[in-house]
């Protein structure tokens, strides 16, 4: 096993946002940190070749773990409530694969930190890396801020069972979109257990249900559940290690290109392009005039080693191609809702 590494998602939809991803970890970190490429689906033969070019990079491929966390978390989610809803009041993500993020825990890396894959990296790891030696999580994000109806899990359901106060229960509040752990953490023993608080003793129902079949509902539940230490910068006693992260909510400023938090120039762990679509990246890498905010530090790390391919100017998209993407978007949700 390798001490310490990176994983992120992959498949030919992020292709663009994958590059820009690598390309700031091997100038910010280094090109000697392993990095491991989680699959998406089965669609990645348009990122093979740029991890195959990478010495550093290898494409995740124990199918057996995999399949072991699909089985899981199709096997959980099938008894949410909202399971039995109407197929049009199904989420976005419903029967994706975004849990998939969690195979890391069977891994190569005995500690890794997990990013998205619509991220670039700012700051070294070594600080992620000293939290695991008295954490077994580590986040940050802001999730614990949400109002009780956005939250992930259902605060005033879980308080009435008298295992826990909504004070212990903030605090454990995460997105996964960013994370860092430790290996074999939740081995088979300990996801049966969580299938039988789950699925016999009803805890399905702590998740809230805006949050039905969001992988970070249910990793927050685990996290919460298995009662191991958990640390998140943004709840920090050190007021340079809360920062904000997100690309559409976030001022930043740069800095050769490396991104600060404008209050304090606090420096970041990454920023997120949360709430860009992978489409509106691979339009722009192609010369649309796509609205996203630093959108100019995604090119310069996208077209890092191919400056020559970068589009020198920028085009609105015609009113045709408007008409047929949110016809195709359209086609796209009632196949999605009629699975």
């Amino acid at each position: 096993m390798t001490s310490h590494g990176i994983y992120t998602f992959g498949n030919n939809v992020v292709y663009d946002q994958l590059i820009a991803l690598l390309n700031s970890i091997e100038i910010n970190l280094g090109k000697d940190i392993p990095v491991c490429v989680i699959p998406y689906d089965d669609k990645i033969d348009r990122i093979l070749p740029e991890i195959n070019a990478r010495d550093n990079v290898t494409l995740y491929d124990n199918w057996e773990s995999i399949q072991r966390w699909d089985n899981f978390f199709n096997d959980v989610w099938e008894v949410h409530p909202r399971a039995k809803e109407s197929k049009f009041s199904r989420t976005s993500w419903y029967k994706g694969h975004t849990h998939r993020k969690l195979v890391a825990f069977d891994g190569i890396f005995d500690k890794f930190v997990f990013y998205d894959t619509d991220s670039l990296v700012m700051k070294p790891l070594d600080s992620l890396f000293e939290k695991l030696d008295n954490y077994d999580f580590v986040f940050d994000d802001w999730e614990h801020i949400k109002f009780n109806e956005a939250a992930a899990l259902n605060i005033s359901l879980i308080e009435e069972t008298g295992l826990y106060k909504e004070s212990d229960i903030r605090p454990k509040l995460h997105c996964s979109s960013f994370y860092a752990s430790k290996r074999k953490l939740f081995d088979d023993a300990e996801l049966q257990k969580f299938k039988h608080l789950l699925i016999e003793k009803g805890e399905i129902c702590w998740i809230n249900r805006k949050n039905w079949w969001d992988e970070a509902s249910l990793f927050t539940y685990m996290t919460l559940r298995c009662e191991r230490p958990l640390f998140n910068f943004t709840l920090s006693s050190s007021s340079q290690e809360r920062t904000g992260n997100c690309a559409d909510a976030d001022d930043f400023v740069n800095i050769d290109n490396i991104l600060y938090n404008q209050q304090g120039l606090k420096p970041i762990h990454r920023i997120h392009y949360m709430n860009y679509s992978s489409s509106a990246f691979a339009r722009l890498c192609q010369g649309e005039d796509v609205n996203i905010r630093y959108r100019d530090e995604f090119l310069h790390y996208r077209f890092l080693k191919q400056p020559k391919q970068m589009p020198k100017q920028f085009k609105a998209p015609s009113s045709l191609s408007k008409i047929n993407r949110t016809f195709n978007k359209a086609i796209k949700k009632a196949k999605l809702v009629l699975r």
